[in-house]
């Protein structure tokens, strides 16, 4: 057995109803909050339940909600500037990833010097970084952000879509409460599945994986490919919806630590340039990397595709082919505006900020070359 190392020391707090234990939850941090969020937990009522929570436990607050869908390193420096301002001591983020992981950009720059683009060009030092401390309230059940301590910020100058990757960055409670899931329109809850299998898949096929690592994601594959498709169809199936929402937090934690792979990698660049919904630039790359990449790991592509209802590993692209369509997620990149034009930036972009993904592929993308072909093919 190789050597690995565990390190997610994520506290989860996970049921329905759980959204009301928010405010206990801050007060025993006993400081000011900065509450981190887009604009839907106003129009759904979250954002007046988690303040009115603050207000009964007579902590003070302030609301940073300039947060896009593909969160940017600008929006961190102003989160970061109102949190020194205001005298904030953590950060409450409420929404899917895109605000988390804004959250988790304030609540490091909050305490640190510099600009965040340093962060994420050069990463962290052998100097140990501090964060404010973080509670995430997800509303989506996809992106696991909740549960490690890696966000992914955009740089807007140069369209850049890096990670900032550091266990300072663990939120101090994530709060999973399945019923906040319910809000979702169709449009956002298969995408945002979709990136929890995706999470599951490739977290059990990266060569960084480890036993336990591996039995996390299996898990978290089980869980999906039993519940994807009725949470799809109705999104008040409780059953369904709990338990994508259990294996989307639980991923988080599995692939912190084995890293994720080429769809992922690929996925960035064309959010990074388009804005696009993360998950749909994921549905029409997965395919197609997995064509790629199945002579890396045949027996794990194999358990994958037998997951999916497939009898082994040349099978499991046209068996997530198949799950995507029944989702309501057969995209490709032309439907979200990409041409034969952008795939030279692309290919270049996904070299210069998705290296290590790509290399650590389980069969290794190497040359532009390559993920030219890759992104011409899920055109």
């Amino acid at each position: 057995m190789k050597d690995f190392h565990w390190s997610v020391p994520a506290n989860i707090v996970f049921g329905r109803g759980k959204a009301d234990t928010v405010g206990s939850e801050v007060s025993k941090i006993g400081a000011k909050a900065l509450v981190v969020t887009g604009r839907s937990s106003a129009k759904t009522g979250l954002l007046d339940r988690v303040l009115g929570q603050l207000d009964d436990e007579h902590i003070g607050y302030c609301v940073f909600d300039s947060v896009s869908a593909n969160p940017l390193t600008t929006a961190v420096a102003d989160g970061a500037a109102l949190a020194r301002s205001e005298g904030c001591g953590t950060v409450v983020a409420l929404g899917g990833g895109s605000p988390i992981d804004c959250a988790k950009g304030i609540a490091l720059m909050a305490c640190s010097p510099g600009r965040v683009e340093d962060f994420l060009e050069k990463g962290f030092s052998e100097q140990e970084y501090s964060a404010l401390p973080i509670i995430a309230v997800p509303t989506t059940c996809g992106t696991g952000s909740e549960s490690n301590g890696t966000a992914i910020l955009t740089d807007p100058a140069t369209k850049d879509k890096r990670g900032i990757r550091d266990d300072c960055l663990i939120p101090r409670c994530a709060i999973v409460d399945p019923s906040l899931m319910e809000t979702m329109p169709r449009s956002v809850l298969a995408p945002v599945t979709f990136d929890a299998l995706c999470h599951s898949m490739e977290s059990y096929v990266s060569p960084g994986a480890s036993p336990v690592t591996e039995a996390i994601s299996l898990e978290c594959l089980r869980l999906l490919t039993d519940n994807i498709v009725a949470a799809n169809d109705d999104i008040h199936d409780t059953e369904a919806l709990d338990a994508v929402t259990a294996a989307a937090s639980a991923v988080g934690m599995a692939f912190y630590v084995s890293s994720l792979a080429a769809p992922h990698g690929l996925e960035h660049p064309l959010s990074g340039l388009r804005n696009i919904v993360h998950g749909r630039g994921l549905a029409a790359l997965t395919p197609t990397v997995i064509r790629h990449s199945v002579e890396g790991a045949p027996e794990k592509y194999a358990v994958i595709s037998r997951f999916l209802g497939g009898k082994g590993s040349e099978d499991c692209a046209a068996q997530v082919e198949m799950l995507l369509d029944r989702i309501g997620l057969s995209v490709y990149l032309s439907d979200e505006g990409f041409t034969e034009e952008d795939i030279p930036w692309l290919a270049s972009n996904a070299f210069r900020v998705s290296k290590a993904r790509l290399l650590g592929n389980p069969k290794p993308i190497t040359t532009e070359e390559e993920v030219s072909l890759i992104y011409r093919e899920s055109m």
